[in-house]
């Protein structure tokens, strides 16, 4: 998990991912990543770089664009 947080960690320093982390929902343990990127390529690119996507050893990652999303000023 150490790698998977410098990963997504590297990621926001970069200013690729938005904000990324933990979900808080009684039924299990999960989390969530908001990128900006221009391609879907892309997208798939940085989630199977994932460190614990990477490992094979039963994460898994979906991904779903925000076709419309609003952003505060």
């Amino acid at each position: 998990m150490k790698d998977h947080v410098a990963y997504w960690t590297d990621l926001a320093n970069k200013k690729i991912a938005v904000v990324f982390g933990p979900v808080a929902d009684p039924s299990g343990a999960w989390g969530v990543a908001i990128v900006e990127a221009e391609a879907d390529q892309q997208i798939e690119s940085i989630a199977a770089a994932d460190p614990v996507i990477k490992r094979n050893i039963g994460f898994r990652s979906e991904v779903f664009p925000m076709p419309n999303a609003i952003l505060r000023r």
